[in-house]
């Protein structure tokens, strides 16, 4: 399969199916980096260790970083992603349920985005292709369970260690810190706080530009008549390209999902706000080491439940949990459906 940059520019000005996919691809990416990058910066935001403005900014740079960086080293996520469901042997029909899962993701997530409520982009993904698969294949043959029982994976995982690394790392500090002037910590909190937001931006890269990289990868595969991308190696224009798009999305902020994640969910100071970051940071790197997609979304939270946990439960505000948890558990019935009635639509129409 011929992968190169102009080969793939040439695909794009003779098929208008790959033109939709790559335009919607890029579209989810850029969703993506706007609604999610707050999860990485609320906490550095919220105790002002940064400025909204300047947090942003180095978010999107260790966002590009990170989806740059870690594709090269391990692209576990994107193969996970990319192989997860099956969209049969004619690879123009796959094409076009691409396009409908992908659509399917853009109107679940701004929709959510513009309540305030941070979207799960990446389980708007995994229900996007997993509706389009049923619709193409007519039935649950279209997921590959051996990949899809990762996201199942992910999904406990990402609440229970984001939530055990969160109360650990926040107790340990707490304990390590418990002697010392007050004054002194709090300014050393300052400048961690800012490396943890940094770590947490770039994993988030890492993590969700993988996905998406599987993403339109796939759609390449499908121009080129190939079902799958197996053994076939991700492009470093592809790596550049969505690592660029996303670091532009991210630019973008979201001040009412900073407020919602770093303030109203708990209250946070700065070695609680460090906690949380470095926390679900490794998480996340363990998890994209093991190729197990997660909700970097669901990670974050979890992590900043758990740190608040370190001083009492009272301290959460489980109101704002409930609404969080009711979005992700429609995420999969609402985007799937969603996602097999467009591809069902588009295989008529096109």
């Amino acid at each position: 399969m011929d992968v190169s940059l102009a080969h793939f520019l040439q695909q794009v000005l003779s098929n208008p199916a790959l033109t939709v996919t790559t335009l919607l691809t890029l579209g989810v990416i850029f969703v993506n980096g706007w609604t999610d990058a707050p999860n990485a910066i609320a906490t550095c935001v919220t105790t002002r260790c940064m400025r909204v403005r300047s947090a942003v900014i180095m978010a999107a740079i260790f966002n590009f970083l990170g989806v740059f960086i870690m594709t090269q080293l391990n692209a576990s996520v994107a193969s996970t992603i990319s192989n997860m469901v099956d969209f049969g042997g004619d690879t123009n029909a796959a094409l076009i349920a691409l396009c409908a899962a992908l659509f399917s993701i853009v109107v679940y997530s701004v929709g959510a985005s513009l309540l305030g409520i941070p979207t799960s982009e990446s389980h708007s993904l995994i229900a996007g292709l997993s509706g389009a698969a049923i619709a193409i294949q007519g039935g649950i043959g279209g997921i590959n369970m051996g990949e899809w029982v990762k996201v199942l994976y992910g999904l406990v995982a990402s609440l229970l260690f984001g939530f055990a690394f969160g109360w650990l790392v926040c107790k340990a500090v707490t304990l390590i810190c418990a002697g010392m002037d007050r004054r002194r910590t709090n300014g050393f909190f300052t400048y961690a706080q800012i490396v943890g937001a940094a770590a947490m931006s770039f994993m988030h890269g890492a993590q969700d530009g993988q996905k998406f990289i599987g993403v339109l990868f796939l759609g390449m595969a499908f121009c080129n008549g190939q079902p799958s991308v197996t053994g076939v190696m991700i492009p470093i224009w592809l790596m550049i390209l969505c690592s660029t798009i996303m670091g532009v999305g991210t630019s973008v902020g979201g001040e009412r999902i900073i407020k919602s994640v770093g303030q109203d969910m708990v209250k946070l100071e700065k070695y609680q706000g460090f906690s949380a970051d470095l926390s679900s940071a490794l998480c996340l790197l363990v998890m994209t080491v093991l190729g197990i997609p997660v909700s970097t979304t669901h990670t974050k939270t979890s992590a900043i439940m758990g740190v608040g946990a370190v001083r009492r439960l009272s301290a959460i505000n489980f109101g704002v949990v409930r609404d969080m948890m009711l979005t992700w558990v429609f995420t999969f019935p609402g985007c799937g459906l969603i996602s097999f009635v467009m591809a069902k639509l588009f295989m008529v129409v096109f």
